[in-house]
């Protein structure tokens, strides 16, 4: 029992990851959202998971004393409405156990990776049921769109009451890179605010190279302006089965680059369960949109010899790799930034 609640632990995420394959399902309910709120008031701090100054126990020690004061990082969670039973179509902010998941799992486990990176916000939103995306013409597409409205309200209030010119990384998973993509799309693609996106890390879904006009897929580690995605799953896949990912980009999250294989000794740290990090974990490959990895090397690693898709674990499996990263990118703006203020003042003599 106790090897089977380490499992449940280290997949927490695969219980409620985001299905992004269209299929020819139909919902068996109706659209019901009188439970909902037509908007969120995100002036008050009830109505947000994490704000600077106001960070849960479980991501202190992850954070440092004196944070990266020139950046922010705007979190969004994946899905975790992934319920059979559950007939809602959105679930309100105000559900216990959503926020649970929230703070336990999702901010745990995958925003805690930039806590170092910057002042972080999380807004908790109206999410949208895992089936909506199997059902976008009988429900999801409305579903989702509402989910967006929340992250795009939260969005504009941290910009025009908390951001004040500072740099911005965008990070999400899943359902939650769904809505970061929209934000890229409606905020800074060929738009001024293009200026402070230091980058945009967008893990479990599939983008094309050309997703956006003007802003780039990063194959360089110290690119910023851009975005960077993956999609993870086991050694020797079924790749009929992954059909949806064909054809889209893919970073390899332990080189930040195309390289089609990274050696396990170059992975920098997989965040476990127990609160441990375990680094040179797996082999990374590369394959048409997606990435693969051997079993990772962890306690009870056996218990997920029969997993075939590492959806879950995009994040926290390469929780160390993707701190460093962004600790280096925020590098490359700053010199970037000065860069830019210099021949500013020089234009101007």
């Amino acid at each position: 029992m106790k090897h089977q609640i380490l499992l449940l632990l280290f997949v927490g995420f695969l219980f409620f990851g985001c299905s992004v394959q269209n299929t020819n399902n139909h919902a068996t309910t109706s659209i019901n959202n009188s439970h909902l709120l037509d908007s969120i008031d995100y002036s008050l701090v009830k109505n947000w998971a994490v704000l600077p100054g106001n960070y849960p126990d479980n991501i202190k020690k992850y954070s440092v004393q004196n944070p990266q004061d020139s950046i922010d990082v705007f979190y969004v969670y994946p899905t975790l409405l992934v319920s059979d039973k559950d007939k809602r179509w959105n679930v309100p902010i105000d559900d216990s156990i959503q926020r649970n998941k929230v703070l336990n799992v999702a901010v745990r486990f995958q925003a805690s990776a930039w806590a170092s990176s910057g002042n972080l916000y999380v807004p908790y939103y109206q999410q949208a049921h895992i089936r909506s995306y199997n059902n976008l013409e009988n429900g999801g597409k409305t579903a989702l769109l509402l989910a967006y409205s929340d992250v795009k309200a939260a969005f504009e209030y941290y910009l025009k009451h908390y951001n004040h010119g500072r740099g911005i990384i965008l990070a999400g998973h899943s359902q939650g890179s769904t809505h970061i993509s929209y934000l890229l799309r409606d905020f800074f693609d060929g738009k001024p605010l293009q200026k402070q996106l230091v980058a945009a890390y967008i893990p479990g879904v599939g983008l094309d190279k050309n997703q956006f006009k003007t802003i780039p897929f990063m194959e360089h580690p110290d690119q910023i302006g851009g975005f960077v995605t993956w999609n993870t799953f086991k050694k020797k896949f079924d790749k009929n089965k992954y059909k949806w990912f064909k054809g889209k980009v893919v970073i390899n999250p332990v080189t930040w680059d195309t390289t089609a294989f990274a050696q396990r000794e170059l992975h920098k740290g997989f965040l476990y369960s127990n609160g441990k990090m375990y680094k040179n974990s797996f082999d990374t490959h590369t394959a048409d949109g997606v990435i693969w990895i051997s079993t990772p090397h962890f306690p009870y690693r056996y218990l997920t010899l029969t997993m075939q898709n590492y959806h879950p674990g995009d994040v926290n499996l390469f929780w160390e790799d993707i701190k460093e990263n962004s600790l280096l990118r925020i590098k490359s703006y700053r010199t970037n930034q000065k860069s830019y203020y210099y021949a500013k003042a020089e234009n101007k003599n």
